[in-house]
């Protein structure tokens, strides 16, 4: 998430390979400060930006650093006329008052001028010491040691947005936290125009207004498109005259951003040829709270016609994952930008999971591939990839050729793969109990 709103920003990673990769602490290279605040305002990921002033592996190495720190730097934080406190945070480890006093009061060659004000100062500095990630062999001396301006840091966003205090929600309504992480993967910015083809309740449509883009989804369920039939919220049996994608924004001041929603299946394309979409941000159903379908014909599914309220009447079909996603990969090829991007789930099978099954497409990049644990056995990879190359038409079918297709095929069979582990331990607990 950070990388990706870092492009966007025009800023990047710093290049030294020193930091541990389970650090929590990342060192990056932002040309202002402006700019710091501008990625603390939209990242969920990070929780406080620090103008770092000096590093270490120990406190000599520590206080070393500080003093090559530039004078002229530090001096406008340091007046007489202004307040000041110095925090203490140790990661993976807690310290006494009395060891945190001593830390604080070995800074004392920095050149302070102001008085300390803890409650509400002007200027807040922080010791930030990393102690590693495993609770059970925390060292007596930290890894590293940061010294640093607070610059900026929230966590309000998420809170404000929570899916409990929607007006429209469904089984699968996406969290805000992941809402917001997948806006930001997708570099959604104002005046963008981002699509979701699995739309349900909207949830991923209002991280990208949120942050100015213009939103528009399609989804088979009639009904979910248009707020009707049975609600998902605890005692309450149908859903109210308010409940809908646009009452969703409108809640949140986003409606002006909202373009449409309509009754569409994802497998058969409606749009007009051309690059339309700056983002497509989605989460596909996987077959296990919400069915995997797609409209068929009479020759299909004869049996199978569904009637919704107002005699409105569909044929469908099963639509297995492989097609769901090799369907959208090549959508996304089709009709997102140059440099738009294409953010979704796929869920896995951990034991079978090995990274050639990522589903590819060669108008499309690979960026990122994150893994959000479900259960032991199974779990959804965030994938993020960007459009590098202008879709041809012959650019269709290729994935049917570069031996990528075949390997996910297997996944077709995630529902039963998913419940696999829950039936195994109710058999288990039965079994126990029988003793």
């Amino acid at each position: 998430e950070i990388t990706s709103l870092l492009s966007l920003c025009g800023g990047q990673f710093s290049g030294e390979h020193d930091i541990p990769v389970n650090s929590p602490f990342l060192v990056l290279n932002i040309p202002s400060e402006e700019m710091a605040r501008k990625l603390m305002k939209r990242t969920v990921c990070a929780k406080s930006i620090f103008e770092l002033w000096g590093r270490g592996r120990s406190a000599g190495e520590l206080y070393a650093s500080l003093k090559n720190y530039p004078m002229d730097k530090m001096l406008p934080y340091l007046q007489s006329d202004s307040t000041y406190k110095v925090h203490i945070h140790t990661f993976n480890k807690t310290l006494t008052q009395a060891q945190k006093i001593k830390k604080i009061d070995a800074l004392e060659f920095l050149p302070f001028k102001g008085k300390v004000n803890l409650k509400n100062p002007d200027h807040i500095f922080w010791i930030l010491e990393d102690y590693g990630t495993n609770p059970n062999n925390v060292p007596e001396e930290p890894f590293h040691l940061y010294f640093g301006r607070w610059v900026h840091g929230q966590r309000e966003l998420i809170e404000s947005y929570s899916v409990k205090k929607r007006h429209f929600i469904g089984n699968t309504s996406m969290d805000a936290c992941l809402s917001f992480i997948m806006a930001n993967h997708g570099r959604v910015k104002p005046n963008d125009v981002v699509y979701d083809p699995f739309v349900g309740t909207g949830g991923l449509l209002i991280s990208s207004a949120h942050f100015g883009a213009y939103v528009c989804g399609t989804d088979i369920d009639y009904n979910t498109i248009h707020g009707l039939g049975k609600a998902s919220r605890k005692n309450q049996k149908w859903r109210g005259p308010d409940e809908n994608i646009r009452a969703n924004l409108r809640q949140y001041g986003l409606e002006k951003y909202y373009l449409d929603a309509l009754v569409s299946d994802s497998s058969r394309p409606i749009w007009r040829k051309g690059m339309l979409f700056d983002a497509i941000i989605t989460d596909p159903p996987y077959g296990i709270r919400e069915a995997t379908r797609r409209t068929g014909s009479q020759k299909e599914t004869v049996k199978s016609v569904e009637r919704s309220t107002e005699n409105h009447i569909f044929i469908s079909s099963n639509y297995h994952l492989s097609d769901i996603f090799f369907d959208l990969l090549k959508f996304a090829a089709e009709y997102l930008v140059m440099g738009g991007r294409l953010v979704y789930w796929l869920p896995i099978y951990r034991p079978e999971y090995t990274e050639e099954i990522i589903p590819r497409h060669p108008c499309l990049k690979l960026i990122s591939n994150c893994e959000q644990m479900l259960s032991s056995h199974t779990s959804r990879r965030l994938i993020t990839m960007e459009k590098v190359k202008e879709f041809k038409d012959q650019d269709e079918n290729s994935y049917l050729l570069d031996g990528q297709y075949m390997p996910y095929r297997g996944h077709n069979s995630f529902r039963e793969k998913y419940f696999s582990g829950v039936t195994k331990r109710i058999a288990k607990e039965e079994k126990d109990n029988q003793k």
